[in-house]
């Protein structure tokens, strides 16, 4: 097979990223949660009190898509928001109790999910491809000429 006959990389990308979210789907169908939503609920999990517009960038979605996403959350009770007195309008956006109870209790499921896409690699592939694709981001991110 000559790479010619190959898929390109972005195409392979972008299919792990469309198995990915049909297996995340699975496991979040029972808790009415969307894949969308609970990504959003991760980042709010390391980065807490973040703004809408914060949250979109950092969520891979629109500030448009997070306004919904926000108001369908703060609806369930999985998150909260509150003015920040330091800066004025600013509203920092937090996970509640709840927020926290179903991230939990998502974790093993989720967990499952990514051992079954590395489950054929070796721990010396598996850390090899962590920091691959940790550097094909950071080139597309960055500033520097393509």
């Amino acid at each position: 097979m000559t790479t010619t006959d190959r898929p390109s990389l972005l195409y392979a990308v972008k299919q792990v990223e469309l198995a990915v979210r049909a297996r995340l789907d699975e496991v979040l169908r029972p808790t009415g949660v969307t894949t969308q939503q609970y990504t959003a609920l991760t980042v709010l999990a390391r980065r807490d009190g973040m703004t809408s517009a914060e949250l979109a960038r950092h969520s891979f979605v629109t500030a448009q898509t997070m306004t919904d996403l926000v108001a369908a959350l703060e609806r369930r009770g999985l998150i909260t928001r509150r003015s920040d007195p330091a800066h004025g309008r600013r509203i920092a956006i937090s996970l509640s109790d709840a927020g926290r109870e179903l991230l939990a209790e998502l974790s093993e499921p989720v967990a499952a999910v990514e051992q079954r896409m590395i489950g054929r690699l070796s721990a010396a592939e598996r850390e090899e491809l962590h920091d691959v694709l940790n550097r094909c981001r950071a080139a597309l991110t960055t500033d520097a000429p393509v």
